[in-house]
Formats: structure tokens, sequence, C-alpha cells
């Protein structure tokens, strides 16, 4: 409910990077002539909204170890390949991404199937 009052109309994004790059959630760009240059995350968004998204991120990475979902799964190898927090912010992103796509939309959640 955070996320929906304070993003209010989610076109105003034009994709999902856009608002979890508005949210402080990925990299920032330093890129020119078509040569991607990507930093670090830069935390320059939305202090509590990405503070809940990335607790809530926490408590999913927590919990998706007994799950066989394809989205558990993918943050089981990502949690293998990568750092703790470096996945959770991870995730956080793209919970923020998919909530873009459903305010977006005016959709409801469909979860992903296995």
């Amino acid at each position: 409910s955070a996320l929906v009052a304070a993003v209010g109309d989610a076109t105003q994004f034009s994709s999902g990077r856009d608002m979890a790059a508005w949210l402080g959630l990925v990299p920032r760009q330093n890129s020119s002539g078509g040569k991607e240059r990507l930093g670090h995350i830069s935390k320059r968004g939305d202090t509590y909204l990405r503070t809940l998204l990335i607790h809530g991120a926490r408590a999913a990475l927590n919990t998706c170890t007994n799950k066989l979902d394809r989205r558990s799964r993918w943050a089981q190898g990502l949690m293998l390949r990568r750092n703790r927090n470096i996945a959770t912010v991870a995730l956080a992103n793209k919970n923020a991404r998919i909530a873009w796509s459903i305010l977006s939309k005016q959709e409801v959640y469909r979860g992903a199937m296995m």
C-alpha cells in the first residue's frame, strides 16, 4: 500500500527499470556511445520504500530454501553465485519491476508457474 500511495500513477515511468531507479535499487548508469557502464547502486531513491522492499526480499530469501517454484529456484541459484546482500537487493529490484508491471497495466498478480 505504501508503494501504491507513493507511486500513484505507474505509467509515469516508461519501464520497470525507471521505477526501480527512482527507488534506488539499480546500478547507476554512466553510458555513452552505445557502451554501457554500470556503477554501484546509488541509494538515491525513496528510502522508506526501498527499505520495505529490501526487508521483504530478505524475508523471502530466508524462506525460499524449502520451495520449488521458479522464483525461489532463481533466488537459490543467485545466493549460491553472489553475496547474500547482493541477492537481497536483486530480489527487491525484481519485486519492484513486477510491482511496476502490475500497477501500470492495472492487473492482478499472477504467480509464476512451476
